[in-house]
């Protein structure tokens, strides 16, 4: 059974028939329902599940050859642990595992909440603007598309232009997005600045592809993510405001390091994590860090709009958070990154990274934690636990 695209539920129904399964994931194609589905049955144990993640179809063949211990008399279960020996045996062992040097500071995690309760989340979900919650300490607050599109119609477009200009200068390539296209995208990132200086907030997050294709908003809101996480504030895909606040929270930790959301995709072939999204900040050791090499692209799901292609630097320690607010959880893991997949399909920027642990570990934990991960460059594992002491929280590594 192959998973195609996300999140269409085909291999729960074969998987409740008790017979013999291989359950395989289409790389960029269907890894989110891969992920989440895969940690579901592992969590329920299910004996007659064996699944495969890899980019080498060897590994494919080598797993469905495993159906002949099925034809030899075998359980299902005994068939389910030879595709797991098959498939630790072709994972790769860990590489070098020295980083580049990253000289990261953060502040106290009692500085860190005190910042975090003067923060503030704008969530742009629908229509409707009103009061939330607060989000880990979080302050938050709904609003609503039109906002949000009065705001792009009354961004000055001269100053748009002027934006639209450094983005096309500083970018090696801009690919199939035209001038007007990069106007109207910083005419969004203008209109989202004000808004965000109307709110006093200093993180924006944004159903894009539904207001994009309801007619709600204009512009796809990724290259002013892009220019607004590389400026030290946030700016967050799908209005995921789980992933909004673990940004908030790191970003403020690390004096300003942008958190990069992906939709991450795992590979045994190479053993290797890949964090995929179509934003992401070109600055990842700060604003006043180096930058590194980004293009402008559409956006990957419709061939539409602007979007960016970072390439993000190599050899460096990452930590990959998110956070469980109903729980009081952060989920981490840790891995070295190791390069930048080109492939065309999928998310424009894809960081292919070594985990640092088990990586069959890193497949259990899907179900319950949902797709998304918050990347940040550096070493968080310690800060992470000392918020967590703070706010009474506890931490989860997931590899």
């Amino acid at each position: 059974m192959f998973q195609l695209n996300c999140w269409n539920k085909v291999v729960q129904t074969i998987a409740k028939s008790s017979k013999p399964v291989i359950y395989s994931d289409f790389q960029y194609g269907g890894s989110g329902g891969f992920l989440v589905y895969t940690a579901g049955f592992l969590r329920e144990d299910m004996d007659n599940i064996g699944f495969v993640a890899s980019s080498n179809v060897d590994d494919l063949v080598a797993a469905v050859n495993q159906f002949n211990v099925i034809r030899k008399g075998g359980t299902t279960r005994e068939f389910v642990a030879a595709t797991r020996r098959i498939r630790q045996k072709s994972t790769p062992s860990p590489g070098n595992m020295n980083f580049a040097l990253d000289d990261l500071t953060t502040i106290s995690p009692e500085e860190c909440v005190r910042r975090m309760k003067s923060s503030r989340i704008l969530a742009v979900r629908d229509e409707q603007s009103a009061p939330a919650e607060s989000i880990m300490n979080i302050p938050m607050e709904y609003v609503s598309f039109s906002v949000i599109n009065e705001a792009w119609k009354a961004a000055d477009r001269e100053e748009a232009r002027s934006v639209a200009e450094k983005w096309q200068l500083k970018a090696t390539e801009v690919k199939d997005v035209s001038f007007e296209t990069l106007e109207n995208s910083a005419a969004m990132y203008l209109g989202m600045k004000e808004v965000l200086k109307t709110y006093d907030a200093n993180a924006i997050s944004i159903n894009c592809l539904g207001g994009f294709y309801g007619g709600h908003i204009n512009a796809y809101p990724c290259l002013g993510f892009h220019e607004l996480n590389n400026e030290g504030l946030v700016g967050a895909c799908e209005c995921d405001v789980r992933s909004t606040a673990t940004m908030v929270a790191f970003t403020t930790m690390t004096g300003g390091r942008p958190g990069y959301i992906s939709d991450p995709v795992i590979d045994t072939a190479k053993r290797q994590i890949i964090y995929a999204h179509c934003v992401a900040s070109n600055k990842v050791f700060g604003p006043q860090g180096s930058g590194n090499p980004f293009s402008i692209m559409t956006h990957s799901e419709d061939r539409q709009g602007a979007s960016v292609r970072s390439i993000l630097p190599t050899g460096y320690l990452t930590t990959t958070l998110e956070i469980a607010p109903q729980r009081e959880e952060i989920l981490l893991h840790q891995a070295k990154t190791v390069g930048n997949d080109p492939d065309d399909r999928a998310c424009r920027t894809k960081l292919c990274a070594e985990p640092v642990g088990d990586m069959e570990r890193l497949f259990t934990m899907w179900d319950q934690w949902g797709w998304h991960r918050v990347t940040f460059y550096g070493d968080l594992k310690e800060p992470a636990y000392a918020l967590a002491d703070a706010i009474g929280w506890k931490v989860v590594e997931e590899a």
